[in-house]
C-alpha cells in the first residue's frame, strides 16, 4: 500500500517539534526549510560563505535523522571557545562543508542526510542566498530576519530580495504529490511566509488538491504577531498570498498553567485567542485540542499529539 505524502512547510524550533513527533508514523515526510535566517552561526556562514543559512536545515535533518543520541548531540555541539569556531555549531560548519564539497547547497543538505539516515526529505526553500525584507505600519524597512522582530513595530507585509528565488524542483514534485500539506507552527512573518514568497511554490500550493492545514502558534510573539488572533495569522498569510486557501486550522485548546502565562507576559508575549466565528467565515475547519507540552521554562506543541491530528486528517 502506497505510504501518504506529507508535505510541512516552516523553520524555527516549531518545525523540528513537529517532525519528531511525524516521522514515527508509517507516512513520507518532505519537509521545506526556510532559508532566510540572517543571525547567529548561520548569519556568519552565509555572509562569509555566500551560501544559504544552515541554521534551520541542520535542525530539522536532527529532527528527521535515525541515528544514536551521541551523534545528534554532535551535531548539534556549539563550540563556545576560539575565535574562529566560537559560536558555531559542528552540524552547521559539516553542512557548510558539504557545500563546498558537492558545490550546491541543496545536493550538500542531501549527502548529510544519508550520512544521518533522514527518514523523509529535506528541502532549503530556495538554493541561493535570500535576504527577508519587511515594511513596517509606519513605511519604513527593515532588512534581515533578525532585524525584524526588534524594529517593535507592526509588520506590513515582508518580501524577498531577490523576488522571484528559484525552488528545487524536488521541491515542486513533492508538493504536487503531496496528500497533505501543512504549514508551521512557527514564526509568522520569519519562518512560514518567507517560504510562501517563493512564486512557485506559492503557485503549486494553491492549484494543488492536497488538504492544506495551519497549526497556530499558541502564543504571540513579540515584535511579530502582537495581540495577534488566530485569524489575523491566517489573513497575514492570505495577505501575502493571493487566492491561497486553507481548509483546515489547528488551535489549542488546553489551559495555559498560571506561572507559564507569567513567564511569556514579562517577554511581552500572551495567549493567541481563537476567534472562531471569523475563522468559520474564512472557510476553515477548526480543529481544537489539549496540544502542550510543557519543558522546564517552555511550552512547546506536543509532536505525538500534533503529529496523530495530522494523519487522522489524510
Amino acid at each position: 500500500m502506497k505510504k501518504a505524502n506529507i508535505v510541512v512547510i516552516g523553520g524555527g524550533t516549531g518545525l523540528s517539534v513537529l517532525l519528531r513527533g511525524l516521522k514515527t508514523f508509517p507516512v513520507d515526510i518532505s519537509a521545506i526549510v526556510t532559508v532566510a535566517d540572517d543571525g547567529g552561526s548561520s548569519g556568519r556562514l552565509r555572509k562569509e560563505l555566500k551560501i544559504p543559512p544552515p541554521g534551520d536545515v541542520r535542525n530539522v535533518l536532527v529532527a528527521l535523522a535515525e541515528v544514536e543520541p551521541l551523534v545528534e548531540k554532535l551535531f548539534q555541539h556549539r563550540f563556545e571557545n576560539g575565535s574562529g569556531l566560537s559560536g558555531h555549531s559542528l552540524g552547521n560548519l559539516l553542512l557548510a562543508g558539504m557545500t563546498s564539497i558537492t558545490g550546491d547547497f541543496a545536493r550538500g543538505v542531501q549527502e548529510i542526510s544519508r550520512v544521518l539516515n533522514v527518514k523523509g526529505k529535506v528541502f532549503p526553500a530556495a538554493n541561493e542566498e535570500i535576504v527577508l525584507h519587511a515594511e513596517l505600519a509606519d513605511g519604513s524597512f527593515v532588512e534581515g530576519e533578525s532585524r525584524i522582530p526588534l524594529a517593535g513595530q507592526q509588520i506590513k507585509r515582508v518580501f524577498l530580495e531577490p523576488s522571484n528565488p528559484e525552488p528545487l524542483q524536488e521541491t515542486i514534485y513533492a508538493l504536487e504529490n503531496a496528500d497533505l500539506i501543512v504549514l508551521g507552527p512557527g514564526s509568522l512573518y520569519t519562518s512560514i511566509i518567507p517560504n510562501l514568497l517563493v512564486p512557485q511554490i506559492s503557485q503549486v500550493i494553491k492549484n494543488s488538491k492536497a488538504w492544506k492545514v495551519y497549526i497556530c502558534n499558541v502564543m504571540t510573539q513579540p515584535g511579530e504577531t502582537d495581540e495577534f488572533t488566530a485569524g489575523d495569522h491566517v489573513q497575514a498569510i492570505y495577505n501575502h498570498v493571493d487566492n491561497l486557501h486553507l481548509n483546515s486550522i489547528i488551535v489549542n485548546k488546553q489551559t495555559i498553567p498560571f506561572s507559564y502565562g507569567q513567564r511569556y507576559a514579562e517577554e511581552g508575549a500572551t495567549v493567541v485567542s481563537v476567534d472562531e466565528e471569523r475563522l468559520q467565515k474564512m472557510g476553515l475547519e477548526i480543529v481544537g485540542d489539549d496540544l502542550l507540552y510543557f519543558d522546564n521554562y517552555y511550552l512547546r506543541h506536543d509532536a505525538l499529539k500534533l503529529s496523530q491530528r495530522l494523519v487522522s486528517m489524510l
